[in-house]
């Protein structure tokens, strides 16, 4: 807890706002996306899928094969308490829809399904995109299954399986990704080892978003290696999220961002 707080309160200090922003990419980004006010039509829709997920109070037993939780002792979990503490919370949900509202991916995969919360969010923002969502446990992915046919989202591919079993070499041929949301295993050496692994899937117009970047002392660990990385040019940190660019056109560098 110390840790977090402290790293939090040094990301106060460093962070700026869109007038503390040169780069026109990034100018553009913040205050036409980030920024955002808006009360789009869409929104209602994610308060209801999230709404179902909080009104259902029977448990499940979850797999966890990343970090493990700070807040759940056990397995043991009702589907409440996973959309309510561990779930995308309400604000990081519209913003990842405005995210992919604004750079309109056609292809999207997500390394942590969940309870799908992200997963709608991504879905509503740009309902032409083929996502691809993986889950290791196979109760929360059977939840979030069931909501997709509910919500009519047919255009998820979920899938439940390892991340390891997926991001092999054969799996990922000739693949190529418009947006990949990682928050499915909050440890240093597997992000590093996701981030290398679906390298060759990545474009020029790629954006990436890796969850909980300050999670611990080794993911800022993890996070700092993403951003020294060659073939890295724009990074943005927004404290909880941190977002990567490939643009070739764009100069090496590394913004710290209120949102």
């Amino acid at each position: 807890m110390f840790f977090q707080l402290k790293s939090y309160l040094h990301f106060l200090w460093l962070s700026k706002n869109e007038h503390g922003v040169h780069s026109p990419f990034v100018f553009t980004l913040v205050t036409q996306c980030f920024y955002d006010k808006a009360k789009h039509a869409d929104y209602a829709v994610l308060n209801q899928y999230r709404s179902s997920l909080l009104a259902d109070k029977n448990a499940i037993e979850v797999t966890d094969f990343g970090a493990g939780s700070r807040v759940f002792k056990s397995a043991n979990r009702s589907i409440a308490q996973i959309a309510a503490t561990a779930g995308i919370s309400k604000k990081r949900a519209q913003l990842l829809y405005r995210i992919t509202r604004y750079f309109e991916p056609n292809s999207i995969l997500e390394l942590g399904t969940s309870v799908g919360l992200a997963t709608a969010s991504m879905v509503l923002g740009n309902k032409k995109a083929q996502i691809t969502t993986l889950e290791g446990c196979p109760e929360t992915g059977k939840i979030a299954k069931n909501l997709f046919k509910n919500f009519h989202f047919h255009q998820i591919e979920a899938i439940t399986t390892r991340f390891e079993d997926f991001l092999q070499e054969d799996q990922l041929a000739a693949k190529k990704y418009d947006l990949i949301y990682f928050d499915g295993n909050h440890a240093k050496e597997a992000t590093v080892r996701y981030f290398e692994q679906l390298l060759p899937t990545t474009h020029n117009e790629t954006v990436w978003i890796f969850d909980d970047i300050h999670w611990s002392k080794e993911m800022q660990e993890a996070w700092a290696m993403i951003q020294n990385h060659p073939k890295v040019t724009v990074t943005i940190d927004t404290h909880q999220w941190g977002l990567v660019f490939f643009r070739k056109e764009q100069a090496k560098e590394h913004f710290v961002i209120r949102i």
